[in-house]
């Protein structure tokens, strides 16, 4: 799913599909390769999309935390050539929190042209596979 925040387009969150698994290692070691395939996949997609819709997209950083929310997620973060320069090469945990809950960052309507790009290219990579 596309993140709630945006003030790197395209941030999406996987989430699993059931929400008792903790972490990583509760997966039994199929299902574990499911889920980090899966997120692979999110992270292409995202890096795809984004490189056409911003010709300063840098890259895509891929995290699986747990320490907030305690069910198995993982993060895909877009990066950019714009974002300020004391935080560009940081992890995107470093950005002041009013980023975090600045209404102009708020996933809205405006962000319906990314999502659709990164759904595409999911449904590219998987018809690939």
């Amino acid at each position: 799913m596309i993140g709630d925040v945006q003030f790197l387009p395209g941030y999406s969150v996987l989430l699993v599909d059931d929400p008792n698994v903790e972490r990583l290692s509760d997966l039994p070691k199929d299902k574990r390769l499911v889920f980090l395939s899966d997120m692979d996949q999110l992270g292409e997609a995202g890096e795809r999309a984004s490189r056409r819709m911003d010709a300063a997209f840098r890259r895509v950083n891929l995290e699986i935390l747990g320490n907030t929310d305690g069910f198995l997620h993982a993060h895909v973060w877009p990066r950019f050539e714009w974002e300020p320069t004391d935080l560009v090469g940081m992890p995107v945990w470093l950005y002041p929190r009013d980023r975090w809950a600045d209404k102009q960052f708020a996933l809205g309507q405006q962000h319906d042209p990314l999502r659709k790009e990164i759904g595409e290219e999911l449904d590219r990579l998987r018809s690939a596979n």
